[in-house]
């Protein structure tokens, strides 16, 4: 007759959740090293178009940006922070990874 020790059946399955789980939890932001700045489209500051972008940025293994991918926000505002953080400079890392960056327009700020 075989017993069934449920405790230890959820034990051992505890143990190797947690150690894959160590594979996986690697380190994905990037240090910005070269931030070209986001030019305000003249026109919709004057007419005091504001909001935020969120894109996603597909970062190459040397730091540099391979794409980018609206994500949300104005998308009148979408084109110049596209052109913008696609200049952008990250700290190398061992693949290509993606970083969600936010670029926030306001006709106040200087």
């Amino acid at each position: 007759m075989i017993k069934h020790y449920p405790c230890r059946t959820f034990c051992c399955l505890l143990v190797m959740l947690c150690s894959m789980s160590v594979g996986y939890g690697q380190e994905t932001h990037h240090k910005i090293l070269k931030k070209v700045p986001v030019p305000y489209p003249q026109a919709l500051k004057d007419k005091g178009i504001q909001g935020d972008v969120r894109l996603k940025v597909f970062i190459k293994q040397d730091g540099s940006v391979k794409n980018t991918e609206l994500l949300g926000g104005n998308p009148i505002l979408a084109e110049s922070a596209q052109k913008s953080v696609s200049q952008w400079k990250f700290s190398p890392g061992n693949s290509e990874t993606t970083e969600e960056v936010l670029v926030h327009f306001d006709p106040a700020a200087k």
